[in-house]
């Protein structure tokens, strides 16, 4: 079974590389639309720069950069707070941001409760 062709909001892949900020601003939701029609910070330019050149493997902490077309099969190393985490950007992550992709807590997984936790458990003897 071929994999289905990627549209968003009724725009294929190819044709979605070939327009601009301003054009695409005006396909994407309210959010992205009013970040990318206010202009990028200095780092989120640096970045898209650097993209565009066709970097592959950057690094960043610009973790509220917009995922944009030119970001479409690249790996950034999105920064969560203690190591930079590798994503690879597909099709299907369009209008969001990177920081979605690149958890910044884990999962809390509880063990069994020690001596001392509960009422019933403080006379228990030590072994």
């Amino acid at each position: 079974m071929a994999k289905k062709e990627f549209n968003y909001r009724g725009k294929s892949t190819p044709e979605l590389l070939t327009m601009s900020l301003a054009e695409l601003a005006n396909i994407l939701a309210a959010r992205p639309r009013r970040k990318i029609k206010r202009g990028f910070t200095a780092i989120e330019k640096k970045l898209y720069e650097a993209i565009t050149k066709g970097k592959n493997g950057m690094r960043t902490h610009a973790r509220s950069m917009i995922i944009l077309p030119a970001m479409f099969g690249k790996t950034i190393k999105i920064y969560n707070g203690k190591e930079f985490i590798p994503v690879e950007i597909q099709e299907e992550m369009l209008g969001h941001y990177l920081g979605e992709f690149a958890m910044t807590t884990k999962r809390v997984q509880h063990s069994a409760p020690g001596i001392g936790a509960s009422r019933s458990s403080a006379s228990a003897s030590v072994k």
